[in-house]
């Protein structure tokens, strides 16, 4: 029987806003940080992982929680996997599902899924084995391998291999016509999606249109609000939005890592206390405090990444509030405007969230500056 997850995830989080590099273990499950990270041992419980390279051959009897710039999964996993990094390898067997996200993903051909898979990056290349469902965004998606439900894919290239053998249907939607490989066999037959998932051909067209559902207008007035937003936690925290966007420059990883760490593991933490009567209130607290901090996190990363160009390009204005406005503004501006592209804005936002999350986390362990003389 399944051990119970509510202490694991705890201490996860609790471990993670230590933010130290090194090792700890708390029972069966590992946590450990770093420049470089190896993990070579045995898990018996849960891996949680962050690190600018993350090369795990050890088998994890749990799940397995890994961020940073490249990351390498060569042991059994006998749970799930989450996964955010610029390069992402996955060679090894997972029990239940993946879910990863980052530049470049890689199932190798000696991988394989028992559930479902999820991913969103720039390139996505599936020559394991999937006996679930597939769910794919990015730039260059390929399929090399078999996949035992649907697929559905959304990119800017959707490429079959001759050693693709989908199950089920697929259904995509990309800028380009699918190239399949001869070879290639889809046994529930190819359907085109037109913009909007899940839609028919027939009936995403209109829908799709800012003049029928008025949804081009929403997402400026949306951005018209961060922008508000920002500029209020500039004006009103000018110190701490500075010592937020430091933690981001000078820990980049870190704050990637910790922000994946809270995306994932409070709403689980959130489900699990619903189940005990006594943990309903702090639940219900948790999950307001945690939809209400996700669009200040965006914000926040939004602030880092122009307090960055300020830095690099006008310092003697970096310090001024009301050139730190505009150059959030600036960037959250030319985000909605990427944001309208199939995956780059989605990457693009989902880096900037976790990294927003992370520079907001990392201020708990940065003491304030001391005041002036």
């Amino acid at each position: 029987m399944p051990r119970p997850r509510s202490l694991c995830l705890i201490a996860c989080f609790a471990a993670a806003c230590a933010w130290a590099d090194g090792e700890r273990r708390v029972g069966g499950d590992v946590f450990v940080g770093g420049g470089g990270v190896t993990v070579d041992d045995a898990v018996g419980g849960d891996l949680f992982a962050a690190g600018g390279t993350v090369d795990v051959e050890a088998a994890v009897a749990g799940d397995a929680v890994i961020a940073g710039g490249k990351l390498r999964l060569g042991g059994a996993v006998g749970q799930s996997v989450y996964a955010s990094g610029g390069q992402v390898d996955i060679h090894g067997p997972i029990g239940r599902n993946l879910r990863a996200a980052g530049g470049r993903i890689v199932l190798g051909p000696k991988s394989s899924v028992t559930g479902n898979v999820s991913l969103a990056g720039g390139q996505l290349r599936l020559q394991g084995t999937v006996k679930g469902h597939v769910q794919a965004a990015g730039g260059r998606v390929l399929i090399d391998g078999p996949v035992g439900g649907d697929v559905i894919a959304t990119s800017g290239q959707v490429e079959l291999g001759p050693q693709a053998r989908i199950a089920g249907k697929l259904r995509y939607r990309s800028g380009e016509a699918l190239r399949q490989d001869a070879a290639a066999q889809v046994s529930g037959g190819i359907e085109l999606l037109m913009p909007g998932w899940g839609a028919s051909p027939s009936s995403a067209l209109p829908a799709a249109t800012p003049e029928a559902t008025g949804s081009g207008w929403t997402g400026w007035f949306w951005t018209a609000g961060l922008i508000v937003l920002a500029a209020l936690w500039l004006g009103l925290a000018p110190r701490t939005s500075a010592r937020s966007s430091q933690a981001l420059r000078e820990k980049p990883g870190w704050s990637i890592g910790l922000g994946f760490v809270w995306l994932v593991c409070v709403p689980v933490a959130v489900v699990l206390s619903v189940l005990t009567i006594i943990g309903i209130p702090l639940a219900l607290f948790a999950l307001a405090v945690y939809l209400a901090v996700l669009p200040l996190a965006y914000v926040a990363g939004a602030v880092g990444v122009g307090d960055w160009a300020l830095h690099r390009w006008h310092a003697a204005r970096a310090s001024t509030v009301r050139w730190r406005i505009a150059a959030a503004a600036v960037t959250l501006l030319l985000l909605a405007w990427l944001g309208q592209l199939p995956w780059l804005g989605a990457v693009l936002g989902g880096v900037l969230l976790l990294a927003g999350l992370g520079g907001l986390l990392l201020l708990w362990g940065r003491p304030p500056p001391a005041p002036a003389a």
